[in-house]
């Protein structure tokens, strides 16, 4: 099952709204996803910080600071027919 993440950090306008974009496209096609605070692990802060929000597609990196939705909602399709 295709799983999103959202590499988000707190007080982060543009993390809000890639959560409410994710939320909403997940839903609509009934994906998992779920964010994870860069600041809550060195590594994360280190390869993620400066480019938040992230949208990790089954652990990959898939885009960063917003959701381009089309592109986004192809990536998910193509992940489920794996």
């Amino acid at each position: 099952m295709t799983q999103v993440t959202v590499m988000t950090r707190q007080g982060c306008s543009a993390c809000v709204k890639a959560e409410q974009d994710v939320a909403r496209i997940c839903g609509e096609l009934g994906v998992e996803w779920s964010t994870a605070d860069v600041d809550s692990d060195s590594e994360w802060r280190a390869e993620y910080g400066d480019r938040v929000p992230v949208i990790l597609i089954d652990g990959v990196e898939h885009g960063y600071w917003k959701v381009e939705e089309d592109r986004f909602r192809k990536a998910l399709v193509s992940a489920g027919k794996r």
